[in-house]
């Protein structure tokens, strides 16, 4: 570990920079594991093994001691570098990186009121992803930012085609089946505007067949006498004599 007194003067700069003290457990300031050092800071500090006013010099730069916090940063970490690798923070429960649970840790973050106390760690959160809670399900979030990785060099959705796999995820498969006009309708609408954003618009509605063209199925009910009569005027006219191609011949009650 580098000398105490240049990491305190990296600190002093980080803070000065970033107006907090807060620094991502992998941070480095310059040559220096800034973000190692301070995360020792605070287990040296939780053990009682440092001095009061030391402890006031770091507090001054806005040093937070909590070991929650220390937690939350190391797992911080680990959850940038997953998002690194999968452009997204809605990582199953069984992922991990840097050895840290990290799809579990963010599965029990998402849980209602997790973060009610602390504001603080969710806007870090949605700094590395604005989606990293939303409204909508996980898996759909996993597919939609590998879509979304594989658009950037791609200038038509129509060319991600089923069997297009990406991390074991059939992203061509589930594109069809978001652009099925049955499905796009039962989508959030923030899923729509992000699936929007990308390109992708729903298949157009099959055209329902006029109601002329239609075909009439022969009824197969019962025929009275009564109603082959009436069938028998339509076809021949009231008085028997065939229509003509300007109408019937003679109207009932005179001729035309």
């Amino acid at each position: 570990m580098p000398p105490t007194r240049p990491l305190t003067a990296a600190l002093k700069n980080f803070a000065e920079r970033e107006l907090h003290a807060r620094v991502p457990y992998e941070h480095r300031e310059k040559m220096f594991p800034l973000g190692t050092w301070v995360s020792e800071q605070r287990r040296a500090y939780g053990a009682g093994q440092m001095t009061g006013k030391r402890a006031a010099r770091l507090e001054k730069l806005g040093m937070v001691w909590s070991v929650a916090d220390e937690r939350f940063q190391e797992n911080l970490a680990a959850a940038r570098v997953y998002f690194e690798e999968h452009w997204t923070l809605c990582a199953p429960r069984s992922a991990s990186a840097l050895d840290k649970p990290v799809g579990q840790w963010l599965s029990n973050l998402r849980r209602p009121g997790a973060l009610a106390d602390k504001p603080e760690w969710e806007a870090a959160l949605l700094a590395v992803d604005e989606d990293w809670n939303p409204e909508w399900p996980a898996e759909w979030q996993r597919h939609y930012a590998a879509l979304r990785e594989l658009l950037r060099d791609e200038d038509d959705p129509a060319g991600v085609l089923p069997g297009f796999t990406v991390h074991g995820m059939d992203v061509g498969k589930w594109l069809a089946r978001q652009r099925k006009p049955e499905v796009w309708d039962a989508l959030a609408d923030g899923e729509r505007e992000r699936l929007e954003a990308v390109g992708v618009t729903p298949l157009p509605a099959a055209a329902a067949p006029a109601e002329a063209d239609v075909p009439v199925e022969p009824s197969t009910a019962p025929v009275s006498a009564f109603e082959k009569g009436v069938a028998a005027l339509a076809v021949q006219g009231p008085h028997g004599l065939c229509d003509g191609p300007q109408g019937p011949r003679r109207a009932i009650g005179g001729w035309d």
